[in-house]
This record gives structure tokens, sequence and C-alpha cells, in this order.
């Protein structure tokens, strides 16, 4: 069978007269001059110039900002509300893609409203994009379309972007603060070592008394910093280079990571509770939409966001193929707190399994704000003591000496 060939989409700047003769212009999206053409007779406007819009300089990397999942779970909240408003589908893609601020936003929503134009479904339009809409997205999609309620499951999809994106925000909230402070703590320190300490040495080297070791130490620490700065950059460039390859290229590295990362003393019981609550909301929002259990596993499994739990919730999905209660699998996994399998245990006997875990999602998304405000609290006066002791230990060490000479005197 021979395959279908997808034509590319680009935009076309044009200029003509409306209705009414007025002149007028704008963009439109189409795979030729010819098809823009007919796209905007069909739209009332009669063409008289239309030509390819010329790409812009360093388009390869700093015309246009990377789509972001906040960019997808805002147009989806507006497509959500454009639908519920009676606003067509079609029309819905202009007004969100013309409005949009982000460059490469919009022209991936126009070219899905073109596709759509051309015979594909919103699905299908939607599955070409799969760095923006992932397995998840499109298969919710897809189930509104052949239900008839794509503006419910538009709500429903939207409402779990929104869910989703809050519990990374915090998460990033949380871990954000401790490491910003650690890195100001690296500035200060090497700029009083590079720039500060060496000019209290050069004065002690005048006493001609002996130094206290702590004051030694930190000269030895500056002299070295002078002397060897750019091998401490390199260092740290390095390390930052090779952790970064390492976790976009191995999967043994990350698979590493996410398990070291739930084990932390503080940040791991964050983590789990995060992981719960977004397995409880896929999920969910997927067997709202009526997607069978066993396959829709598969693509929870894919959302976990941690190795630990993707393994966990496969697991599960084999199990319940096999004739397995979901809180039976659940159970077996040792992942699971015991209200949370209790839950889903008299969701399944209720026949609302999907109510149920949108509980275990409300609590446990409430359960990491809780957390990342509790940890706010407690890292505000560890940061502070981590700070007084690096940079108050050197400013002591540079002075110890002027006390002892006071003493002397």
């Amino acid at each position: 069978m021979a395959k279908k060939v997808i034509k590319k989409h680009d935009t076309f700047l044009w200029e003509g007269t409306d209705k009414r003769g007025n002149r007028t212009k704008g963009e439109v999206m189409a795979a030729s001059p010819t098809l823009a053409k007919a796209e905007l007779r069909r739209q009332g406007i009669n063409p008289l110039k239309v030509k390819k819009k010329p790409k812009p300089l360093f388009s390869g990397g700093f015309s246009k900002k990377p789509i972001t999942p906040k960019d997808i779970a805002i147009f989806s909240r507006q497509m959500a509300t454009m639908m519920s408003s009676g606003v067509p589908l079609v029309q819905s893609f202009e007004i969100v893609g013309r409005g949009h601020e982000n460059p490469a936003m919009q022209d991936m929503l126009l070219k899905v409203k073109s596709d759509i134009e051309g015979g594909n479904s919103f699905a299908e339009a939607l599955s070409k994009f799969p760095d923006q809409f992932d397995g998840l997205y499109c298969n919710l999609i897809n189930a509104g379309e052949q239900a008839g309620i794509l503006e419910t499951m538009l709500h429903k999809v939207a409402l779990y972007k929104e869910k989703i994106e809050a519990i990374k925000g915090k998460i990033k909230k949380a871990m954000f603060y401790p490491a910003a402070v650690v890195v100001a703590a690296f500035v200060v320190t090497t700029i009083l070592l590079v720039f500060v300490v060496p000019q209290f040495a050069t004065m002690f080297a005048d006493f001609g008394a002996d130094l206290p070791a702590m004051t030694i130490m930190v000269v030895n620490m500056s002299n070295f910093m002078v002397e060897y700065w750019y091998v401490v950059l390199g260092v740290i460039f390095a390390a930052l280079y090779i952790f970064k390859q390492a976790n976009r290229k191995s999967q043994a590295f990350r698979d590493f990571l996410d398990r070291a990362v739930l084990k932390a003393p503080i940040f791991g019981s964050l983590l789990h509770k995060a992981a719960i609550a977004r397995f409880a909301r896929t999920l969910s929002t997927m067997f709202a939409a009526g997607v069978p259990l066993v396959e829709a596993m598969t693509t929870v499994a894919g959302a976990a966001g941690n190795i630990v739990y993707t393994n966990a919730i496969l697991r599960m999905r084999d199990d319940i193929s096999t004739g397995i209660s979901l809180q039976q699998a659940m159970r077996q996994t040792n992942l699971f707190p015991n209200m949370v399998v209790q839950l889903v245990a008299i969701g399944e006997e209720a026949g609302s399994i999907d109510s149920m875990l949108a509980k275990v999602a409300d609590f446990y998304e409430e359960e990491v704000d809780n957390a990342v405000d509790a940890l706010s609290s407690l890292m505000e006066p560890l940061i502070m003591a981590f700070l007084g002791v690096i940079i108050g230990g050197l400013v002591v060490a540079m002075y110890l000496p002027i006390f002892k000479m006071g003493q002397v005197v």
C-alpha cells in the first residue's frame, strides 16, 4: 500500500479585497500559492498578491521560543472555552492560533487547522506533533470525537494539563530555592577567595607572627583559587556537561536518578506524593473518557514521570490483564499507601473508579502543595545557617589574626 504523502504547509503573505471592496492583508497557511488563493476565495477574499513568507534570520534557534507544556495547557483551556461557547472547531483554531504570542505555537496550530480542513480528524491532526501532543492527549481527544463529547473531553484535558503543570511547578519551586542559594554561596565565596582574601594575606605577611590554623587554611584555599581558577571552572562546566549528556542519552543513568531522588531524605517523600497524584489524575481522566483499563495503564505508565512508578504500573497492567483487580495490583507494588488502595477498592465496588481516583489526585495534589510550603519554611533557617557558616567562617578566619594582634598589644 502506498504511503500517504503529507505536504508541508507554509505561511503565505497576501493582499486582496474583501466582499465590500476594501483592501486588506494578512497571512494564511497552505501547501502552495494556488491552494492559498483558493483558501482566501473560500473566505470571501479576492487575492491580489500572494507570496511565501520569508524565514526570519537565525531561524535555527533565536527567532522562535520553544513550545512549552504550559503553552499546551493554555491552548487546551482556550479550546475548551471556545467550544463551550459554540464556536466551531476550525474557527476556534483560527482564533486561538492567530492570537497566540509564541510564533512557533501559532504556526503549529494553523497547520493543525489546515489538516482538519483537509479532512483529518482533530486527533489525527494533533498526532502529527508528538513532541507537543503525546499519546494520552491524542487518545483523549479521539475518545471525545468518537463519543460526540469533544467539548466535555476538552474540558477534562484542560483540567488534566493544568493540574499536571501545577504539580511540576511546585516540585520545581521546592528544588529551585536551595539550588539558587548554593550557587549564590559559591559565587560569593569565590569572589571573597579571589579578590578579598589576597588583600588580607598581603597584610598578614607583614605581621611576622604565626597565623591561626583556620586563617592559614583559608589563605591556602585562596592561593589555590587564584592560581587554578580556570581549572575549577573547567571541572564544574565539564561535570555539568557530562551530567546533561548522560541524562539526555543514557536511559540507565536516568533510571538511576529516578530511583535515587525517591530515596532522598527531604525531597523523596514529596516526589512520591507527586507521582501518586500524577498516576491518579491521569488514570482518572482516561477512565472517565471510556478508555479500557488495561489500555489506559500503558499510557498512565508513560506519564508517571519516574521509572520506579512506570515499571510498577506496567506490572499492574500485566496483572490486571490476567484478571486481578486494580486495588490488588496496586497493593502488590508496595508503592501506594493503604488509603489510596482502599479508596480504589471502594471505587471498584461502587463502579466509580474515576471519581475515587480524582479524589485521590485532589488529596495528593494538596499534600504536594502543603509539603512544598512546609519545605520552604524548613529550608529558610537551614539556608541562613549554611550561608552563615560559609561566609561567616571566611570573615572570622580573616579577622582572627587582627584580634590576636590586638590582644598582644
